[in-house]
């Protein structure tokens, strides 16, 4: 007897033991998800001061106007990009793709801007292709709108003829305006005027105090000061092209300003953010984070706490950002552009806002184009869908009085 209670004894303390273990390893694993949702939060409202170089670049070969890089879904792309190297110290215009085999693709070069790309061995491709207003070969000039935060530099671009419509254009997270340059020859064809803005935080315009974006919860005040700008300016009709968050800027702006309501006849979206938690759960299973953890990281940016760990001056409620929730409020029509291969956006939201509003979004899906590179991947058909939406926006066909479009910085 006195055996068998001894190994009642060593069956307990293993038992005991294996608890122990157990709860040790929950506690652990528990503080580790904790971590990641909080380094994961902060990630998401810092802007970014360094990009990361993914792309391996293989070979240069100058004289021929050839670049090898290492296979791989930004390297396969269709079409023509910018592409950083050397932390940004570099950048080169390339080409479409020539051939790809052997775990290798060669793409032509347009351009090396500057920098030595023959002594490159990584960088990151960008959908921006142009630098500047000065490369589109149309006059411009530099402003600046007075924002809430202070000067925010932008550029106007006049229309070939005076006219009182303007599209404002707004880049996405982690961008500046020079994405939106893209946009500028499809506008012009359609007879509309340009303003190409900055926003805090965005590396051009005032920050905020705490220097963390709001994910369209604050920015959207510096689109106001933008239609501001534009509506002292001459502009009676006005339309807000948004790219990724710049596309929830947009919105967000609609929602909240009557002052913009009142002279908005339109609103073109490209890969726009539409729903930020749907957004981080798509990221964090990219990243190969645990399911569930963009649900976490909604929630710490909302809670009061969230804002003392992630640096934010206050917490930012994502569920009352969610634009399908309020599209009911929404009475402008709306060109919708996304693509299914986007890789950083899914374009789940882009299809539900579209389902809740046919009546007012033309939505349209791409193929193959990754996140805000519909005009790379596609020119002719991005650049007709915003021409041909552009021309059914104007509500006078009468062309402005001289002065209406008049250009000031």
């Amino acid at each position: 007897m006195a055996q068998r209670r001894g190994g009642f004894r060593i069956i307990g303390t293993t038992l005991a033991a294996v608890g122990m273990v157990a709860g040790a390893i929950a506690v652990i694993t528990a503080a580790v998800t904790a971590l990641a949702t909080v380094v994961f939060a902060r990630k998401v409202v810092t802007p970014s001061t360094k990009r990361e170089e993914d792309v391996r670049i293989l070979a240069v070969d100058l004289a021929g106007r050839r670049i090898t890089l290492a296979d791989g879904d930004e390297a396969r792309m269709r079409g023509r990009y910018g592409l950083w190297f050397d932390g940004d110290a570099g950048h080169a215009r390339i080409a479409e793709v020539d051939e790809a085999r052997g775990g290798m693709v060669i793409r032509g070069i347009d351009s090396v801007d500057f920098g030595r790309l023959d002594r490159a061995r990584r960088g990151r491709i960008d959908g921006w292709y142009f630098l500047g207003p000065w490369e589109l070969d149309v006059p411009y000039r530099e402003a600046v709108v007075q924002t809430p935060l202070g000067a925010a530099p932008a550029w106007s671009v006049p229309a070939d003829a005076p006219t009182d419509r303007w599209v404002v254009h707004v880049h996405g997270r982690g961008a500046k305006r020079h994405e939106t340059l893209r946009a500028v020859r499809p506008v012009r064809e359609a007879g509309w005027n340009s303003l190409l803005i900055s926003y805090r935080n965005d590396g051009e315009a005032p920050e905020s105090t705490d220097r963390r974006y709001g994910l369209g919860g604050t920015e959207w005040e510096d689109v106001v000061a933008a239609v501001r700008f534009v509506v002292a300016r001459g502009a009676r009709e006005i339309v807000l092209m948004g790219w990724s968050m710049g596309g929830m800027i947009s919105l967000q702006a609609v929602l909240r300003s009557e002052e913009v309501r009142e002279h908005l006849v339109g609103v073109v979206l490209d890969s726009p953010a539409i729903d930020w938690v749907d957004i981080l759960r798509f990221q964090g299973s990219a990243m190969g984070l645990p399911a569930g953890l963009g649900d976490l990281v909604a929630g710490v940016l909302g809670a009061p706490v969230g804002a003392g760990l992630t640096g934010a001056a206050a917490p930012i409620d994502l569920v009352a950002l969610d634009l399908v929730a309020r599209a009911e409020e929404f009475t402008v029509p709306m060109l919708l552009m996304h693509s299914v291969d986007d890789g950083f956006v899914p374009i789940d939201g882009s299809r539900r806002l579209a389902a809740s509003r046919p009546d007012l979004v033309q939505f349209e899906e791409f193929t193959g184009a990754r996140h805000t590179k519909l005009w790379n991947h596609d020119p002719d058909r991005w650049s007709e869908l915003i021409v041909a939406f552009l021309a059914t926006r104007g509500r006078r066909d009468e062309p402005a009085a001289e002065g209406d479009a008049e250009i000031v910085g």
